[in-house]
């Protein structure tokens, strides 16, 4: 498990993050989601030991990681600016991290990178981005990790990478008991296999919570009827997002669903549908009273 209390770093005068307490746990993929600029690069570089915090500390498994430093070995870092030598190939970057994570594993490092159908003897500087960030998955999941920190990694794979990568990062959390944190800006990335996201807002957690329980949660009611209805008959609903179109109303509704759904009935609607929210719209509305730029959110 990742334990980070009240995290804090500034950089002159620019406070990147501020006061922030999350954690994560085993066999858990945490998704750290936001604009650019609001902390997640920070804090990750943070819990890879980058940077130092200002105050507060970072635990994997109960260990202070600045504490006791041989802790890092224990965690790999995939940054968003990844950088090689212009001679370094795979096959020597692999010698430079045996020397430096005791777990390396040369069979996972040799089968992964076939796997990906990746040259380990040529120079990485002539690899594209996505081969790139190939490159470095393959290299991290060699180190056997405990924990393995994702910053934007699927920006410049192709689909069928993407999806690969997704499955092999998913097997490795299953088989090995780890914790994935992986940072994006972009929700939909993160949506289909994460089990925790958080928003970063401000340099603050602003939202912090499991999929499952923010998808069970929630729902949209769509509704018909036969004549314009008055919206005091929902009185009872604690709904958001109302809207009325003649006879169509819609809202959406996060507490006491199903005694929601008995009022709805007793107005004698001629249609009822009930949707889940996706998580685009659970944060849009958990944000709604807030100046969050969504636009680049979710672009």
């Amino acid at each position: 498990m990742i334990k980070i209390s009240n995290v804090t770093k500034t950089f002159d005068d620019y406070t990147a993050v501020d006061n922030i307490s999350i954690e994560i746990g085993n066999s858990s993929v945490y998704g750290l989601v936001g604009y650019n600029g609001a902390g997640k690069t920070t804090l990750l570089k943070m819990i890879a030991g980058v940077y130092t915090p200002d105050s507060g500390k970072i635990e994997l498994d109960g260990v202070d990681l600045f504490a006791h430093p041989e802790k890092k070995q224990e965690l790999f870092y995939v940054p968003d600016d990844l950088y090689f030598g212009a001679a370094s190939s795979m096959k020597s970057m692999a010698k430079f991290y045996k020397s430096y994570y005791p777990n390396f594993c040369d069979e996972t490092f040799h089968k992964l990178a076939e796997l990906f159908g990746l040259d380990i003897k040529k120079k990485l500087m002539g690899f594209s981005k996505g081969m790139q960030r190939q490159a470095e998955m393959v290299l991290g999941l060699s180190t056997l990790p405990r924990a393995i920190l994702l910053d934007e990694s699927f920006d410049g794979l192709d689909p069928a990478k993407r999806n690969l990568t997704k499955k092999l990062l998913l097997d490795y959390m299953a088989e090995k008991n780890c914790s994935v944190i992986i940072s994006s800006h972009n929700l939909h990335e993160l949506a289909d296999m994460c089990d925790h996201i958080a928003l970063i807002d401000g340099q603050r957690i602003a939202i912090d919570c499991a999929v499952d329980d923010m998808n069970g949660s929630r729902c949209k009611f769509r509704l018909a009827y036969t004549q314009n209805v008055d919206k005091n008959i929902f009185n009872g609903i604690e709904y958001k997002n109302y809207k009325a179109d003649g006879k169509l109303v819609s809202f959406t509704v996060s507490k006491n669903i199903e005694e929601a759904e008995k009022i709805i009935a007793a107005s004698n609607p001629v249609l009822i549908e009930r949707f889940p929210l996706s998580l685009e719209e659970i944060f849009l509305e958990e944000m709604e009273d807030t100046n969050y730029d969504f636009e680049k959110l979710f672009s």
